[in-house]
């Protein structure tokens, strides 16, 4: 064997030397590369800490975790139920979401972690038991690690981190930084949830007080319900608020108000109890929620009128006396659904629209007392005294008939005693109008019935449409006219509540040279071309059956003039 040379003996020791610099340079390295690590993670749980608004906690909690584990993408899925409820994405754009599609529900990979909620670390996504595919257009996916983040032992939700940048897979040292941000993601949600508690109950203490001043300052019924509606849909996040009532005698639904998206849809709209979501809640007596509510079972009847809507509430209106209507909250599709915590102070705030109706109705009580009490002195005066004057002249001037010789005058005198018994006739009809039983079922004078449409149709417009009314009224006018005439009081005002949006309508009713006008007229939009005219049409026919017509044009200040004129002949 021959013997090392004196160089090749230096270059042995300066191999080893290099060999143990770069693995101390290595260990330098990952001392360093953790204590990064550690910092990040520091700096991940101080940033989501600060954060007291819980959209913006669960969105900072997602973009911490991909950087933290070096991830191109991130999701954090809400759980609720066995379902995800909410998906919020990190790494995929907006367009790559509208064409990937609806977000997850909660199958596959996803769902795994709902049913067993315990850390999950995968090499390839599609070699796992519980993988089914992605959808179209989404982007590929191999390497995976989830973790649940509980709040007080409940899994609130999935933090999901896929395709580890490099091509790698996710470690033990990623899944142990991911649970101890899940830990502190905890604290912060129910932080958040706290503060959010906190600010509500303030929100709602200063909605019952303005609703509160509003009653004892005797506003008007539906200007408080206006104001319920718009308080609890700010303050609940609602992309649609309604309120429907009850309609006298009958088992329909009624919405009074409607207000945000596609509100237009829904204001005038007459539901029956049973098939519809807001009669649902009435019937339970209590709050009733659903996640979807195009899906919900509950919905039977009426147009579809949801479209773009998902989680939606509604609450009864709750009496003495039962159920008065229903409060209806919505939001749009994917938004989060409500829960116990929202419907118990809305059910709370609901009673304040029942006590608003409770008032006003005892309002109009004392009113509609009065007002009788007025009538009937009216009543009294003028068949006392008017009437007993009238006639006591037209007897006077019909016996001085025979002491004016001229005929010309002798003529005068007898068209004037005509007119005074005409005028008789008149009055008669108004002090039967006056003493009209308020006790009774259902009003059987024209004059009454309108009114009372009048009265049903300022509900919904917010505010009285002027009413002229001219000749006999309730007496030359046979009932199955009044009929007639009623119904098309009730879809001329309908059409203007749910369509025109006017600032004025003017109905018009009079009797003359045989024969009764109905006109209604408003300063509206017009009528739509959209617009189904069953309606219309229904009343024409009813104006061909007795001889008479209906007409539709623009009126003198735009919007819509509808005019109905049928002969008061016999045979009607």
């Amino acid at each position: 064997m021959g013997e090392v040379s004196g160089g090749d003996a230096g270059q042995l020791p300066r191999l080893q030397l290099d060999e143990l610099l770069d693995e101390l340079q290595v260990r330098i390295n990952a001392v360093r590369g953790t204590r990064d690590r550690v910092h990040g993670l520091l700096e991940a749980v101080l940033s989501v800490g600060r954060e007291l608004d819980l959209p913006q906690v669960l969105r900072q909690i997602v973009e911490s975790a991909v950087v933290l584990v070096d991830a191109e993408y991130g999701a954090l899925g809400v759980i609720e139920g066995t379902r995800l409820s909410a998906f919020l994405t990190v790494g995929v754009t907006e367009e790559q979401a509208a064409a990937i599609g609806p977000l997850p529900s909660g199958h596959g990979i996803l769902g795994e972690l709902i049913r067993n909620p315990e850390p999950l670390r995968i090499e390839e996504i599609s070699e796992h038991p519980a993988s089914y595919g992605f959808p179209p257009n989404h982007p590929p996916m191999h390497s995976f690690v989830g973790v649940p983040i509980r709040v007080r032992e409940e899994v609130f939700g999935n933090l999901y981190l896929t395709q580890k940048r490099g091509g790698g897979e996710f470690d033990s040292e990623d899944e142990t930084v991911l649970r101890t941000l899940a830990v502190a993601a905890g604290v912060a949600i129910e932080n958040a949830r706290l503060y959010k508690q906190s600010r509500d109950r303030q929100r709602w203490m200063e909605a019952n007080a303005e609703i509160v001043a509003a009653l004892l300052s005797g506003a008007d019924e539906m200007d408080v319900l206006r104001g319920i509606v718009r308080h609890a849909s700010s303050i609940l996040d609602a992309d649609l608020g309604a309120v429907a009532l009850t309609v006298e005698n009958s088992s329909d639904l009624r919405v009074m108000i409607a207000t945000g998206v596609d509100a237009k849809d829904h204001q005038g709209l007459v539901l029956p109890l049973e098939g519809s979501f807001m009669g649902a809640a009435m019937a339970a007596g209590e709050p009733i929620t659903t996640a979807e509510i195009q899906k919900d079972p509950r919905v039977t009847v009426g147009p579809p009128r949801f479209a773009g809507l998902g989680p939606v509430v509604a609450v009864p209106l709750m009496t003495e006396e039962g159920a008065r209507g229903a409060l209806l909250l919505g939001r749009r599709e994917q938004a989060p659904p409500f829960t116990e915590a929202d419907t118990g102070p809305l059910l709370a705030f609901a009673g304040q629209a029942a006590l608003a109706m409770e008032l006003a109705q005892r309002r109009r009580a004392a009113e509609q007392l009065a007002l009788l009490e007025d009538r009937d002195r009216i009543a009294r005066d003028l068949h006392d005294l008017a009437i007993q004057r009238l006639f006591a002249t037209g007897m006077t001037l019909q016996s001085a008939v025979r002491f004016v010789d001229h005929p010309e005058a002798s003529e005068r005198l007898l068209r004037a005693v005509d007119d005074l018994d005409e005028t008789i006739k008149i009055i008669r009809s108004t002090i039967f109008g006056l003493r009209a039983r308020e006790g009774e079922r259902r009003p059987q004078g024209l004059r009454s019935r309108a009114t009372a449409e009048i009265e049903n149709a300022a509900r919904g417009l917010g505010f009285t449409p002027a009413l002229h009314m001219e000749g006999l009224l309730d007496t030359d006018v046979p009932q199955p006219v009044v009929e007639d005439a009623v119904a098309v009081l009730v879809e001329s005002l309908s059409n203007a509540v749910r369509h025109a949006r006017a600032s004025r309508v003017a109905v018009s009713l009079v009797v003359g040279s045989g024969s009764l006008t109905v006109t209604v007229t408003d300063n509206g939009v017009g009528i739509p071309a959209d617009v189904p005219r069953s309606g219309l049409h229904s009343l024409a026919v009813r104006a061909e059956r007795r001889g008479g017509r209906m007409s539709t044009g623009p009126g003198p200040e735009g919007g819509t003039c509808l005019e109905w004129t049928v002969p008061l002949a016999p045979n009607t």
